[in-house]
């Protein structure tokens, strides 16, 4: 089989879906690997190390002429992939709650998008979850950028001038990004703490040295959607967390907020109002700021200041850290397909639980079940 991997065209995109460790264990399994020229530039990787790993590096028609495989990080346009086998799978996120005239195009063209954000959260699809493995690094680079912006240090300094008191940070949702921003933040020295709408991450929180800060005696919410995500709040919950927050938030130097719901706007955590009791020179990192924005006023890749209180957050966190993000990107792809592969057959047969949740379209229409309900 042919695996094409393109240059990535989206705005401020600089991960790529393969490396040079991953050309080869493709190759490995029988493959034939095409890379156009330039896809890993942005990543630290050069045409040559592509090329020295066995893969094809040419020209975008080329590199996807008779492709039964095309791997990407943001899915390309239909138009990009003309050239490749009728039902030639393509593998990478797809947005697809967001861009539904993106689908529909790979439908009219016949092709099988395989959209990586929708990987089932279980077991065995672990090592496949894109999701997860940016969001790790996600949370690393907002602790290193709300330090960078903050106008302070992060741990305690006792020196023969005086001491320098640690900051404190507060991490708000705590999923991968979120732990990891807790242990980022820890490493750094600053006292840590940190909320979530699901209970069961208290314990989570603590054995990572943070103080855990819940809300208390509102019955009955758990806050744990399908598949370890989290789900919409009940109003009574949201005004006792709403309150609980503006008590710490006006005590916090750093904030950095994770929260999304998957297929939809992120959940406003932090209002203006909220933001007006900070401490002048304190600084939020809105991890959903491309979604929408868990902090009132948040604008991607821009900082805004509010109260005297900076906001920042990126567009594409993940991609300030291309060469790694693009490393574990990679190996979810051939941890993917290499679950599935046939031997015999000499390409990947998916099954039902994995494929029915990831496929998109399929024989010419959209088949998956979260688009059409």
């Amino acid at each position: 089989m042919k695996i094409a991997v393109l240059k990535e065209q989206a705005a401020g995109e600089t991960r790529v879906a393969a490396t040079p460790e991953t050309v080869k264990k493709f190759i490995g399994l029988g493959n034939e690997v095409a890379i156009e020229s330039g896809a890993g530039l942005h990543a630290s990787i050069t045409d040559e190390a592509f090329a020295d790993a066995g893969a094809s590096v040419g020209k975008a028609a080329a590199t996807v002429k008779d492709a039964d495989i095309v791997l990407g990080i943001q899915a390309p346009d239909a138009k990009a992939l003309k050239g490749a086998k009728s039902g030639a799978w393509v593998a990478a996120l797809f947005d697809p709650f967001s861009d539904t005239a993106r689908v529909e195009a790979y439908a009219a063209a016949g092709l099988e998008a395989l959209a990586m954000e929708f990987m089932p959260r279980i077991t065995r699809a672990q090592s496949m979850d894109v999701l997860s493995s940016q969001s790790n690094l996600s949370g690393y680079k907002a602790v290193l950028a709300a330090a960078d912006t903050y106008g302070r240090a992060f741990p305690m300094m006792m020196t023969a001038a005086g001491t320098v008191q640690a900051a404190k940070a507060f991490v708000m949702g705590v999923g991968v990004a979120g732990l990891q921003a807790i242990a980022t933040a820890r490493r750094l020295g600053a006292q840590v703490s940190a909320t979530d709408v699901r209970s069961a991450t208290k314990e989570q929180i603590e054995s990572l040295g943070a103080k855990a800060i819940f809300v208390e005696d509102v019955a009955g919410i758990e806050g744990e959607g399908s598949g370890g995500y989290a789900t919409e709040m009940s109003d009574e919950y949201k005004a006792a967390q709403a309150k609980l927050v503006s008590e710490h938030i006006a005590k916090q130097d750093i904030v950095i907020t994770t929260a999304l719901i998957p297929g939809r706007a992120a959940p406003v955590l932090i209002t203006d109002a909220q933001i007006a009791t900070m401490k002048p020179g304190s600084v939020i990192f809105d991890l959903a700021v491309a979604q929408g924005g868990n902090v009132q006023g948040s604008k991607p890749d821009e900082t805004v200041e509010k109260h005297g209180v900076k906001i920042i957050g990126y567009a594409n966190t993940p991609a300030q850290l291309p060469a790694d993000a693009s490393a574990l990107f990679a190996r979810n792809h051939f941890n993917f397909l290499s679950a599935f592969w046939d031997k015999e057959a000499g390409k990947p047969e998916l099954d039902e639980e994995i494929g029915d949740a990831i496929r998109l379209t399929q024989g010419g229409k959209v088949v998956n079940e979260r688009l059409l309900g």
